[in-house]
């Protein structure tokens, strides 16, 4: 049975919500609650905040993936009253075939306390999208800072890295692209430019087009397959073959398509500092959920860690939720209930009628996921930067994109000398979504040569920084199950998705704000804030 420290009484004991788990949308609802005046109780069984969201120790995230089903106090050993019956809680794993790997244990123990690993990487933010706007409008980015992504290459169908031509001077100093090609592509923006800016009719796309799939809008305006891959997978970050009727699951459309155009090019210049599109947390992606959390304790949200919720309470005659009883024994009573995506409320005691309880968490697909610790860079020049494999590009039956993130130690995720590779691609089946990891990395990294054995010395690694070739340190690979959030009177939140950004966990947010409060705006702004002021977000050099 699992031991759980003691803790004194958590007073008050009434709450108008309460939320288990502190990942980034559990923590952003505590803050946008906590802002609109509710009293908020915030709890997380883990010893760490970030939940599914969190950056942790090389040690700590194998913990977490691999952890055994914790066993907790019988809830109806303790009554909740004549008036209240248990509803037992389960926590099921959202991982599965985990294979963790460490090819230099004594140099990884040396340095452990200097990682800061993503659970769900890869992840960046685009500069412009509405996770920025409510990191400002919420005053969370006075506890966070970024740097800029420097570069975004596509994998060819020759087999080579090019860069990602998404602005006009990119497009200018591409190498790779002919002069035709970068006139066309010159073209192609500035129809979109005048799509979204254009006040004449003439100079909008027409309704017919918009409601067609984007890749024969773009085959319509003849471009190149070339340019046509990149638009869709580098730029659009499309994450099925477009071309393939049968096996693309998702079909981007012309008007969403051009909306994923529009926020690159706007994301482009938008802060000083940052180089291209793309901007990523220093100290890794779990930051996020951090910041929101102290934005919420300064509004008067009160925070319990290593607190598990063992049961609801539930009112015996309506079947109504009323409250949960935590691990230490007392019972917390609330109004709303939002619980994250590996709880489980399986049944309720004796005969009471579920009515609008969570019953189960719907599994929608899954996401194999990644990490590599490297000892040098992939590529000499630059060390922070993402790599996208089109679908197709690394074998036939690759039906999704693969995207890959390489961070290094100036964002303060690793060692110095080191650097973190991010893998992941959509799945329907673990052994597809193992096999389409192996592949990316089999082409990114020389496995038969690149291993350092477990007797090589951690001074002799240290010396391989200037290798043009980089050394596996460790790896990790697991699938994710990607669940959809639910809303009722007991809520859950979904599990980070296979996107590269934050914004549709955050709509999925904004949406069980609102319908939980629908009265009550999100994030209300005050005199002192303003999220127009761009400067306020600190994307340091």
């Amino acid at each position: 049975m699992t031991e759980l420290p003691p803790y004194p009484p958590i007073e008050p004991s009434d709450f108008d919500l309460v939320i288990v788990g502190t990942g980034l949308p559990e923590s952003i609802l505590a803050a946008a609650a906590s802002a609109a005046g509710k009293s908020v109780l915030h709890l997380d069984p883990n010893p760490f905040y970030g939940s599914h969201f969190a950056s942790l120790l090389p040690d700590d995230l194998s913990s977490f993936l691999e952890k055994p089903r914790p066993s907790y106090p019988d809830p109806a050993a303790a009554p909740g009253g004549d008036d209240l019956a248990t509803a037992s809680v389960d926590l099921r794993s959202l991982y599965s075939d985990v294979e963790i790997s460490s090819f230099a244990p004594e140099t990884l123990e040396q340095h452990s306390r200097k990682f800061n690993l993503d659970l769900s990487g890869p992840r960046v933010l685009f500069c412009a999208d509405k996770a920025i706007d409510a990191i400002l409008r919420s005053g969370a980015n006075q506890y966070v800072e970024f740097k800029s992504i420097d570069a975004s290459l596509f994998y060819d169908k020759g087999g080579n890295l090019v860069n990602v031509p998404d602005s006009r001077a990119a497009i200018f100093k591409d190498k790779s692209l002919s002069l035709v090609e970068k006139n066309v592509l010159m073209k192609f923006f500035k129809r979109v430019q005048q799509h979204f800016s254009g006040d004449g009719e003439s100079d909008r796309i027409s309704e017919e087009d918009l409601a067609s799939p984007f890749v024969e809008f773009l085959a319509k305006m003849r471009l190149p397959e070339k340019i046509k891959s990149v638009i869709l997978y580098a730029i659009a970050m499309a994450d099925y073959d477009q071309e393939d009727k049968e096996a693309c699951k998702v079909v981007i459309s012309t008007k969403e398509g051009m909306e994923r155009l529009a926020l690159h090019h706007s994301s482009v210049g938008r802060f000083a500092n940052a180089v291209g599109a793309l901007i990523y947390p220093i100290y890794g992606q779990g930051e996020l959920a951090q910041a929101f959390c102290r934005r919420a304790a300064v509004k008067g949200c009160i925070y319990v860690l290593r607190m598990p919720v063992i049961a609801l309470l539930i009112d015996k005659e309506s079947g109504q939720y009323r409250g949960v009883r935590l691990g230490s024994g007392q019972d917390i009573f609330s109004r709303k209930l939002v619980l994250e995506p590996s709880f489980t409320v399986p049944s309720l005691r004796g005969s009471l009628p579920l009515n609008s309880l969570m019953e189960n968490v719907q599994v929608k697909a899954k996401v194999a996921r990644g990490i590599c610790i490297l000892t040098s860079s992939l590529r000499p020049d630059v060390s922070n930067f993402l790599i996208v494999y089109p679908p197709r590009s690394l074998y036939p039956e690759q039906v999704t994109s693969v995207r890959v993130l390489q961070i290094g130690a100036n964002l303060a995720v690793c060692p110095s000398g080191m650097f973190v590779l991010y893998l992941s691609a959509l799945c329907d089946e673990a052994s597809e979504g193992k096999k389409i990891l192996h592949s990316a990395i089999n082409g990114l990294i020389n496995l038969d040569d690149s291993k350092i054995s477990e007797s090589t010395s951690a001074s002799t690694v240290q010396t391989e920084e200037a290798r043009a070739d980089p050394l596996l340190l460790w790896k990790a690979l697991y699938i994710q199950e990607l669940t959809a959030g639910q809303v009722e009177t007991v809520s859950s939140t979904p599990m980070p998705d296979g996107s590269l950004g934050f914004n549709d966990a955050l709509d999925a947010t904004v949406k069980l704000f609102q319908t939980i409060y629908p009265h009550e705006p999100f994030f209300p702004e005050t005199p002192t804030e303003d999220p127009e002021d761009d400067g306020a977000l600190s994307v340091e050099m």
